[in-house]
């Protein structure tokens, strides 16, 4: 037998074993447990009780899950889901995992909108629909549309917003097609476009290069901010008076980010750092 036992408890033996390649032990440990609550329903406090038991397809799906992890698979892939403001997100290798960063994005736009009615919102680049999925939960009276190039990506976040009980108006449209001109203006532009250059893969790990979409995540390196020219620009027309955009962007390029938004008439335009202390949204005024 691959572990010492049916117990679960002994099972992290055996992923600090196959994993301390990939990971370190504390890493190997927060995902032992997050399998656990998450797969077999098991707190915390009960596997270190030694009270859970493993049956034979158990054992093997543990296996499964570890051989998986070698390959540098992300766990959330894996199980299927991950949570994004309070949001349970499915996920799989046609849309990036939603970050932490995302978060404080969807919470920057929210703080600055609570309490206005009817809101009128497009997000840009929707991959999971974990952003516009969050910002109806919280704004609930606006109306949200959101598009993606990929069709496998709209038809996960459909999904999604069906799980979380909200409704969001989805398109596979290309941000660069003539198609979003029909669109009526908006209070609201968000987008987390991609945004890293292709310079940086050599940075980066290998179960973000080898599993997540790279057209989500990657921009040539003599052009890195092609999403933001074109979303400022189409901006310029879909924006009502006084309407706000809002950007995630890499942590590198906050100077050229606000230098477009100035070249473009907007306003107010703040450049915000997230919780590392990175240069990392931005929120301007039409």
């Amino acid at each position: 037998m691959f572990v010492s036992s049916n117990s679960l408890k002994d099972s992290l033996a055996y992923f600090k074993r196959k994993l301390k390649s990939n990971y370190d032990e504390a890493e190997i440990e927060n995902i032992f447990f997050l399998v656990c609550f998450e797969v077999f329903q098991t707190t915390k406090v009960q596997v270190l009780a030694d009270s859970v038991r493993l049956s034979e397809s158990d054992l093997l799906q543990i296996k499964s899950i570890v051989d998986r992890l070698v390959k540098n698979e992300p766990i959330q892939y894996i199980i299927g889901h991950t949570y994004f403001y309070d949001c349970k997100i499915n996920v799989n290798q046609t849309v990036l995992i939603p970050r932490p960063e995302t978060e404080e994005l969807v919470d920057i736009i929210i703080k600055s909108n609570n309490g206005i009615d009817s809101l009128s919102i497009l997000d840009i680049g929707t991959g999971s629909g974990c952003i516009p999925i969050a910002l109806k939960k919280k704004l609930k009276s606006a109306n949200i549309t959101t598009i993606d190039i990929s069709k496998d990506a709209i038809a996960l976040a459909k999904e999604n917003a069906i799980q979380n009980q909200v409704e969001i108006n989805f398109y596979d449209i290309d941000v660069f097609s003539a198609d979003i001109n029909s669109f009526d203006k908006v209070d609201i532009i968000v987008s987390n476009p991609p945004y890293i250059p292709s310079a940086d893969k050599k940075e980066m790990h290998k179960n973000v290069l080898d599993h997540e979409p790279s057209t989500a995540l990657f921009v040539e390196d003599t052009t890195p901010l092609v999403f933001y020219e074109r979303i400022i620009k189409l901006s310029k027309s879909k924006l009502k008076p006084g309407g706000q955009l809002y950007f995630e962007f890499h942590k590198d390029f906050g100077k050229e980010i606000n230098q477009l938004l100035v070249d473009a008439n907007f306003q107010e335009i703040e450049i915000i750092k997230d919780m590392q202390g990175f240069d990392r949204f931005s929120k301007a005024i039409k």
